[in-house]
């Protein structure tokens, strides 16, 4: 009998050990709302303006997909910054990203100016669920682009899963649509 060995890299290891103690938070009960409810500008509560780039488009002319992952992730952590008194160098908690998603519905070119929306879509002990949308030059209602992602916050030392301060709570249920 022939026995195969495979070589894995440690860090793909230690990634799938990460990964595997957050995958019951990516097990959640489908939402009521459908991922086009989330279009809405009206849902979102906190703005941040970007001017796209030339560099941002590609080979067919628009955005690509990657910078909508850049926008999603600069207005979270914008929002933790100035709103929720993150220092991501030296605050005790740090977010992992654990999901992301970004879905399209129509596209954005250089030269525009977007701004992102951002809001909380659930709180839970101690993860997030943000959603943004990506608004094509300012005044639009619907977003072009709806995106987001999961944070667990954990211990910065040990990577351990910690329950969301109640003063970073406040700010999350002020930008939320949870029911306070």
């Amino acid at each position: 009998m022939e026995t195969l060995s495979f070589r894995i890299p440690f860090g793909t290891l230690l990634s799938c050990r990460i990964a595997r103690a957050y995958y019951p938070l990516l097990k959640r009960q489908k939402s009521s709302t459908t991922k086009s409810d989330f279009r809405d500008r009206s849902l979102h509560k906190y703005f941040f303006d970007f001017q796209t780039r030339w560099r941002d488009n590609d080979i067919y002319g628009h955005v690509n997909n990657v910078v909508y992952g850049e926008w999603v992730d600069s207005i979270v952590n914008k929002y933790l910054i100035e709103k929720c008194s993150l220092e991501p160098l030296k605050s005790p908690l740090i977010g992992f990203v654990v999901s992301s998603h970004c879905n399209y519905y129509s596209p954005v070119s250089y030269p525009s100016k977007i701004e992102a929306g951002l809001f909380v879509k659930r709180i839970g002990k101690s993860s997030v669920d943000y959603c943004v949308g990506i608004f094509d030059n300012c005044p639009s209602e619907k977003a072009s682009a709806v995106g987001g992602f999961t944070h667990v916050f954990v211990d910065r030392i040990n990577h351990r899963p910690q329950p969301i301060d109640d003063e970073m709570k406040k700010q999350f249920l002020s930008i939320s649509h949870i029911n306070h």
